[in-house]
């Protein structure tokens, strides 16, 4: 389910319009998270660690309201709920988009990620099923690299208002302690620095608990 948002009484109506326009309406920042805590957390729930912060992504994007506007036929829909298409990658080196429901329960979105990239490994072809709304974030791992920065490729003539969320390697220092970069690109004109930095600092936050 979606809701209209009233642009004309909306405070950023001039921003809105003015990023809008833009060839590359997107903006993007790469990140250091601390993911001890959170990597012992998914062991302890014999989980993947993919699964584990990419629920937890859900989790900061379903909560932040802007990180569920998307633009169509140029208005802004708030949606009830986002969900993540993800890359998932196959032994043959390829990868499929997938879609994974999201649920608030870690245990319900566990179980529908696992059944959704057996299902990707099991079939060929980037794309193995349709996308009729874009209710979803574009989620990638690429766990062999620690990069600093990501850019993304993009179709400037296909609409496009979908976060785009990345995660890099794992690095593990002499302390234990482990960290990963995370790259967030958003369109500006959904969400403003404001909202990208407190969409950081609470991943971090439920990522320590």
């Amino acid at each position: 389910m979606k809701t209209l948002l009233d642009i004309e009484n909306w405070p950023r109506k001039e921003h809105f319009h003015f990023f809008r326009q833009f060839d590359e309406p997107f903006f993007g920042a790469t990140v250091e998270i601390d993911c001890t805590a959170a990597y012992a957390n998914s062991k302890k729930l014999d989980s993947s660690f993919f699964i584990y912060y990419l629920h937890k992504t859900l989790v900061v994007v379903n909560t932040i309201e802007p990180f569920r506007y998307r633009i169509l036929d140029d208005k802004i829909y708030i949606n009830d709920r986002i969900n993540a298409s993800a890359t998932i990658g196959r032994p043959d080196g390829t990868f499929g988009f997938s879609l994974i429901e999201y649920n608030h329960s870690f245990d319900i979105f566990k179980a529908t990620a696992l059944a959704e990239i057996e299902r990707i490994q099991t079939t060929t072809g980037l794309f193995t099923r349709s996308f009729e709304s874009d209710n979803v974030i574009h989620f990638s791992a690429i766990p062999w690299l620690n990069f600093t920065s990501l850019s993304h490729a993009r179709s400037f003539a296909a609409p496009d208002s979908c976060p785009k969320i990345s995660f890099g390697k794992v690095m593990v220092a002499e302390n234990g302690k482990r960290t990963m970069p995370m790259s967030i690109h958003v369109h500006h004109g959904l969400i403003d620095g404001l909202q990208l930095g407190s969409f950081v600092d609470y991943f971090q936050e439920i990522m320590n608990q």
